[in-house]
């Protein structure tokens, strides 16, 4: 008679102790694959709103217009102001008209120009705008959030081209507010995710200053 020998209980269990460990392992391996693309999905995310938000910066800074604006219904001279807790900043704030609104055949009931402004309130970054340059007493801007967690805003003027010497208007200076566009902005913002940005414009050629 021809015997048939079969798998031992204990051969049996070490295998299911095997397979177990396998499975395990796999387990292990895909949940960090997984944690990790989601990661990287996040920081791709707040990259791509990083980006997005310089380039809507830029873009306001390099259509910098000289046009006066109402304060509070009030004729002035200013057409651009910044610093400490401008703009009802909690850090440095920043307010100007530019042009270049689009408004094809002047189809819509406003102009071409835009009131903007640049502010931190809590960890939020906000473009502030108006429909209208001149708006009247009481109107309420409207407000576009940027960036969150965001640590710190500021701003700094250079007013001349030339090269720093003994007069202060061609340094660096932490405040502005004049009839006249500065000859340079620099914007530096500290973010919880990427630390320290900073960026140079120059509004006299609309082009980024190395």
């Amino acid at each position: 008679m021809r015997i048939h020998s079969g798998f031992t209980l204990l051969e049996i269990l070490i295998a299911l102790f095997v397979f177990t460990l396998i499975g395990l392992a796999s387990h292990s391996v895909l949940n960090t694959v997984l944690d990790t693309d989601q990661l990287s999905g996040e920081r791709f995310d707040k990259l791509r709103d990083l980006q997005r938000a310089m380039t809507i910066i830029e873009r306001d800074l390099q259509q910098a217009v000289e046009r006066k604006i109402r304060i509070e219904g009030e004729s002035s001279d200013i057409v651009i102001s910044g610093g400490l807790n401008a703009f009802e900043s909690d850090a440095d704030g920043l307010a100007f008209v530019r042009a270049g609104w689009a408004n094809p055949k002047l189809v819509l009931p406003r102009s071409t120009l835009q009131t903007v402004g640049y502010r931190l309130q809590g960890d939020e970054l906000q473009r502030v705008y108006s429909n209208y340059v001149d708006n009247v007493i009481g109107a309420e801007p409207k407000v576009r959030v940027l960036l969150q967690d965001i640590e710190d805003l500021q701003f700094q003027f250079r007013i001349s081209r030339e090269k720093a010497s003994d007069d202060n208007n061609n340094q660096w200076q932490d405040t502005y507010t004049g009839s006249q566009l500065p000859y340079a902005i620099t914007i530096e913002i500290v973010s919880t995710e990427f630390g320290l940005i900073r960026r140079e414009f120059s509004l006299a050629t609309g082009l980024g200053v190395p």
